[in-house]
């Protein structure tokens, strides 16, 4: 592979350098950390303008992946990038998206976040390559990363069908030293040669899936072929380690220049190749299986190898913690290497805990909320995940869940269907555009007596500032979905508008029916920012 030019580049970075120089024509995400930066990077491309790639932000994760999917439909390259818990909003068309097939290079980038730096969970996107049964990548280092965008187009156009790409949080917010590739034309436009290839009528899917489920032998060859996955033997085989995507490198920073003394099974592909397993366990008795996320491949290792004759170690065995992400030293502690003696943290060192910004609007939000709910028994407001999940942190401490995108309305609902009263459903503009309209759907059609609150910032806050899909939008969508304009209010949060909002607010919550509220001001760190840009120009 020719190399051209060097960059210091995040994992997320590579990756999107990468897809414009393997030819994309469209990638579509919703910004989800920790794979925001993907798009951003596209969006900020001179390269990528000039070629005319499509990067809109979407909706959410599910219109996203369509959206992609319509893209390779034409013949072209297109990325689908989102966080893991995004792959839930996105599973129907992704699963599905496996059957229908690829025309052009249709590649799915998933970042997980072990440990929950800004998630709710830790979930393992390796299990939906699994259950979809669909290549998967999981690359070990940032030049990797580059080099598999491109392996991956080829290898879906190759076989015809979507390629999952499972990074994580370290290896997209981490940066290095990555080389270019020579850069390719993007795709002419090129119908499927079947017309009904994505039509999934039950008799058109019964075929598809059996051709999916025969290109299984093909996908595991691709997988011993590639050179990503790897067996290196060591002298000392007392111990087997199987080290999968970044956790490879952990392993490596445990010994001077990289050589570990035992034989190492290298998984950057799945599905793993059982051959590659059979090298390491012929060699080994006692195997350490070195993976982010989930025991998934510790998990499937004896049903890889008949009459399996070794112990396995991992995080099922408790040799590696259960949860959280992994790093040098856990690895170190797994494999019986002292530490060096950690220094103390000083004295100075104080645990911050995160809170919203001085000036947010959230704040006045929540300060009229609780004014307003006064005299009410606490759980009664259902939050939504965005900045003003916060609010259940002191001193607000005025909000009792936080779920999933979009369940703040659809839980207000059946709080309200139990008969709790009042019910108020606290949702932001972009978490209400992705996934809330059609709880509220739901709620005006009946009428259910609910007070959902919008805290319009303008943006899509949490992630950083991006531009958000109900920008100008929230009161026609409302009224379009049938509420009546009376029950619709559009407040300012402002301390010297606290004594009206909170009486606007309490009519609301004393309304047996369906009320929206709207808190509309601009984000302060949006506002700031554009400040600053209108005095330097």
């Amino acid at each position: 592979m020719t190399r051209m030019q060097k960059k210091m580049l995040l994992g997320d970075e590579a990756i999107a350098q990468a897809a414009i120089d393997a030819g994309i024509s469209g990638i579509y995400a919703y910004p989800g950390t920790p794979s925001t930066e993907i798009m951003e990077y596209v969006q900020s491309s001179d390269e990528a303008r000039v070629k005319g790639v499509h990067c809109v932000w979407s909706a959410n994760e599910k219109t996203a992946m369509e959206a992609a999917i319509g893209m390779s439909y034409c013949g072209k390259r297109a990325l689908a990038c989102m966080k893991h818990v995004g792959l839930n909003v996105a599973a129907d068309a992704f699963i599905n998206s496996a059957i229908t097939g690829a025309n052009g290079g249709l590649l799915v980038l998933v970042a997980d976040d072990p440990s929950m730096h800004s998630s709710q969970n830790e979930q393992d996107t390796r299990f939906y390559g699994k259950f979809a049964m669909a290549p998967t990548l999981e690359p070990s280092n940032q030049q990797e990363a580059y080099d598999m965008v491109f392996y991956g187009f080829d290898l879906s156009e190759k076989l015809g069908i979507p390629i999952l790409m499972r990074i994580t949080t370290r290896m997209a917010h981490s940066r290095t030293t990555v080389s270019f590739c020579a850069k390719r034309q993007q795709n002419t436009l090129r119908l499927p040669a079947d017309p009904r290839q994505y039509v999934l009528l039950p008799v058109i899917a019964r075929q598809r899936y059996k051709k999916l489920l025969a290109q299984q032998p093909e996908i595991e060859r691709e997988a011993f072929s590639s050179g990503y996955n790897r067996f290196i033997d060591g002298q000392d085989a007392t111990l087997g380690i199987i080290s999968c995507g970044i956790a490879y490198n952990y392993l490596m920073e445990n010994y001077a220049n990289g050589h570990c003394p035992h034989p190492v099974l290298k998984i950057t592909q799945y599905p793993v190749p059982k051959d590659l397993v059979e090298q390491l366990t012929a060699r080994c008795k006692k195997i350490l299986v070195l993976e982010e996320g989930y025991p998934m491949l510790e998990e499937q290792l004896k049903g890889l190898i008949s009459n399996p004759a070794f112990e396995i170690l991992g995080r099922l065995s408790g040799n590696l913690p259960r949860d959280g992400e992994l790093n040098p030293d856990i690895v170190a502690l797994a494999l019986g290497l002292s530490l060096p003696e950690a220094a103390p943290a000083p004295d100075i060192v104080v645990n911050r805990p995160p809170a919203l910004c001085k000036g947010c609007s959230h704040i006045d939000m929540y300060h009229a909320l609780n004014d307003a709910l006064q005299g009410q028994s606490p759980g009664r407001v259902f939050s939504d995940i965005g900045c003003y999940t916060l609010g259940a942190l002191p001193p607000h401490s005025a909000i009792n869940s936080c779920v999933d995108m979009g369940a703040s309305i659809t839980m207000a609902k059946g709080a309200a269907d139990a008969g709790l009263s009042p019910s108020v459903a606290v949702i932001g503009d972009s978490t209400f555009t992705h996934s809330g309209i059609t709880g509220l759907l739901d709620i005006i059609i009946e009428d259910a007596p609910v007070t959902v609150i919008v805290s319009d910032n303008l943006t899509t806050g949490m992630t950083g500032g991006q531009p958000s899909s109900a920008y100008g939008m929230i009161e026609k969508i409302v009224l379009g979905l049938g509420l009546s304009e009376d029950r619709l209010k559009v407040l300012t949060p402002l301390k010297k508008n606290h004594a009206e909002n909170v009486e606007i607010l309490r009519e609301a919550l004393q309304h047996q029916g369906t009320s929206v509220i709207v808190f509309r001001r601009e984000c302060i760190q949006t506002a700031t920012r554009r400040a600053k840009t209108k005095k330097n120009n």
